[in-house]
């Protein structure tokens, strides 16, 4: 049987309200911004813990419960501390250097202690034997793994205190093992200063042989670079081969110039000009010349007394002819001489620059090595000096710890003793009760956000229309009480018809005032339903689907049992009746009929009747008790093959007859998934309503029924949301 929907009925006039549809926006005309998309999120994180309400109260009020058991029941815990001044073995009232070798830097830290390796030691089962024994005697029930278990030793920040807290069930009790903690390490710290001194002085002197025999090795590397280098002093060599570097340079400029002259004056030797140059030069020639133009003087003066055939002139002549070829041996043995010396002074040149070449390259190729050289001999000089360093600071220290180790030691010092706790640290009932109350907040809401993704059901009608992406038709409320058929009049309702419901006997003046009560008062209580205000915008919807040609004939179905199609159906029907349209409203739910149960019509004949035997429609078909423009056929018997009847070619002629004869024709058909009835129907009509309801229709269930019908090529109009919780009572009042 299909859950009808509710309705009240409490026939306050303030509710005769309009529900109006808002249009649905295609996505890309919708503005959205960021803001809304988080009112939106907001929106919905509330109402699921709205709807989720008890679940969150439940898991709350569960671990708040536990937590507050759990709490209550725990013993108390009491906590003491002490804190205890730790000063290092060179503390600051020695004369230790502030800078040591890595090696000691590494064994101490910035205060000059382990205080983790310290800390360690204090809880070690060594130190903690003879304390045992002590706190034995009072509390023979502890034991080195309870004692170190409920014993907590810090360091207190930066600082060279360390902090030793104890928590037991007993304040008395934490207070004497603190007492007896703080003398056993205060002891400890003097006993073990000594000692430490001592591995202090032993820890220097084993390092120092490896740092002379460092020292030691490295003086003797300088000494052998030096010599193998003449290397003294990076600057100075650097100064000295540059001065070096440009006198040769200097003095292979000379040579090189030396060397052009020489070499043009050989040159000019080897060409005539340049030879006769070098012949006149010699007194010997010019000897000979002068001789040989006095000669020529002479013949010129006698040629004007002789004849050329005379003696004299043939003597002169003859004499001519002698000196010429010892004035040419004379200019070629002057020629080669000269040659000789200009071609020895290039050799000697050109081996003078060759020999200046070499010098002035070894030069360079010191003055490049040089850098690597100093690089090195720095390196030396550097290491030597830190070497130095840490030998002069292991010198130093280990003569500090000699005379620290002569003087009186200081232990260590108790800067706060412990006390006898008087409030328990554990448990903290206000801190856990408000924790506890916190995460059973938490818990709740995570709970109900887990049942709210693990629910299979829409809760709203945003997520219907954003899922299923169908018109929504109308958003029918949830209410308690549905209106009575009986009374939903309107003021089309003839009077004939309302003294039906006046009291019998009345008089005539009675009657009419009762009547107009009567009529009055029905028409607030329908008026202000928001139950059928809803109806008559679904009814609107339908007419206003389609523009051509108005709606004759729907199938109002859904995809399982309990979403209100039945009730959907009937109330549509007289909203559309009470608005003047013929209406005629068809039970095909032939399995589990249910309009003769909200009609108050017997189920004696129907559909069932018409289409397997001989009944006439007039006789089947009914009208509404107070509403004559809606006829009604119910169900009748059930048959035991339903979809034969609905299938048959009667039940298509009764479907065409009924489009014709009608302004709306209202199928009621059973559920769409697992049956064919409603696919059936809907071929032969305008069209099929889906009825939803929130909070229970599956969404894999749905979406399976609009599948079939997509599938059996059905005309889907649009779905309706029933049993909507609304909150918008203002419009209403409209």
């Amino acid at each position: 049987m299909d859950t009808s929907l509710k309705n009240s009925s409490n026939g306050n006039g303030h509710n005769g309200n309009r529900v109006y549809l808002t249009p649905t926006l295609p996505a890309q005309l919708s503005p959205k911004f960021e803001g809304q998309e988080n009112d939106g999120d907001l929106r919905q994180v509330l109402s699921i813990i709205k709807r989720r309400s008890l679940v969150i109260l439940a898991v709350a009020t569960t671990v708040m419960v536990t937590a507050a058991a759990v709490t209550l029941s725990q013993k108390p815990v009491y906590e003491s501390q002490i804190r205890i001044l730790a000063e290092p073995v060179n503390n600051d009232n020695s004369n230790l250097p502030t800078k040591l070798t890595s090696n000691v830097e590494g064994k101490l830290d910035k205060s000059g202690l382990d205080y983790e390796s310290q800390i360690q030691v204090l809880k070690s089962p060594i130190l903690m034997a003879s304390i045992i024994e002590q706190l034995q005697a009072h509390y023979p029930d502890i034991t080195y793994d309870s004692l170190v278990n409920s014993l907590t030793i810090t360091r207190f920040a930066e600082t060279k205190i360390i902090e030793v807290r104890y928590r037991s069930n007993d304040p008395t009790k934490t207070q004497v093992v603190l007492s007896t903690l703080a003398r056993a390490y205060l002891k400890y710290s003097l006993e073990n200063r000594q000692t430490n001194l001592r591995q202090g002085i032993q820890f220097v002197e084993k390092q120092l042989p490896s740092i002379q025999k460092r020292v030691e090795h490295i003086q003797q590397q300088i000494q052998i670079f030096r010599q193998h280098y003449d290397f003294v002093d990076p600057d100075a060599q650097a100064k000295e081969i540059a001065s070096q570097v440009n006198a040769l340079s200097e003095q292979r400029l000379t040579i090189n110039q030396q060397l052009v002259r020489a070499r043009s004056a050989f040159n000019s030797i080897q060409q005539r000009d340049g030879a006769q140059v070098a012949v006149n030069d010699t007194a010997l020639y010019q000897q000979l010349i002068a001789q040989i133009r006095q000669l020529e003087v002479q013949t010129a003066y006698e040629s004007t007394r002789f004849l050329e055939d005379s003696i004299p002139i043939q003597d002169l002549e003859e004499k001519r002819q002698k000196l010429l070829p010892l004035l040419r041996n004379e200019a070629q043995r002057t020629w080669n001489i000269k040659l000789a010396q200009v071609s020895n002074e290039i050799k000697t040149l050109e081996s003078q620059s060759q020999l200046l070449a070499q010098v002035e390259n070894r030069l360079h190729q010191r003055v490049q090595q040089l850098p690597v050289l100093a690089r090195q001999y720095n390196n030396l000089q550097r290491g030597l000096q830190l070497a130095n360093e840490s030998l002069n600071n292991f010198l130093t220290t280990r003569q500090n710890l000699q005379i620290e180790l002569a003087q009186t030691q200081i232990p260590w010092q108790l800067v706060q003793a412990s006390t006898k706790p008087q409030i328990p640290v554990s448990p903290d009932v206000p801190r856990s009760l408000t924790l506890g109350f916190v995460a059973s907040i938490l818990l709740g809401i995570g709970s109900a956000l887990l049942v709210e993704k693990l629910d299979n059901t829409y809760h709203t009608v945003e997520s219907l229309k954003e899922k299923l992406k169908l018109p929504l038709l109308a958003t029918i409320p949830l209410e308690k009480q549905l209106p009575n058929s009986q009374i939903a009049v309107t003021e089309r309702t003839p009077t004939a018809q309302l003294e039906n419901l006046l009291p019998k006997g009345s008089s005539e003046s009675a009657k009419e005032s009762d009547r107009v009560s009567v009529l009055v008062e029905d028409h607030k209580q329908y008026e202000s339903s928001k139950f059928m205000e809803a109806l008559r915008v679904l009814h609107t919807n339908i007419q206003l689907l389609s523009s051509d040609q108005p709606i004759r004939s729907i199938v109002i179905s859904s995809a399982l049992p309990g979403e209100g199609k039945s009730t959907v159906a009937f109330y549509l029907a007289q909203t559309a009746s009470a608005m003047g349209k013929r209406v005629l409203l068809v039970d095909a739910d032939l399995r589990r009929p249910r309009i003769h149960s909200l009609s108050n019509l017997n189920n004696l004949w129907g559909l069932s009747s018409i289409i397997s035997g001989n009944l006439p429609v007039e006789t089947a078909m009914r009208q509404m008790p107070s509403i004559s423009e809606c006829s009604i056929i119910t169900a009748g018997p059930i048959p035991p093959d339903p979809t034969k009847l609905l299938s048959s070619q009667k039940m298509k002629q009764l479907m065409a007859d009924f489009h014709q004869s009608f302004d709306l024709v209202i199928y009621d058909a059973p559920p769409l998934v697992g049956l064919a009835d409603a696919s059936l129907l809907a071929s032969h009509t305008d069209g099929v309503v889906l009825v939803t309801r929130i909070h229970k229709t599956d969404r894999a269930v749905l979406t399976q029924a609009i599948d079939n019908l997509k599938m059996t090529r059905g005309n889907i109009l649009g779905m309706i949301v029933n049993g909507h919780k609304s909150k918008a009572s203002n419009y209403y009042y409209y």
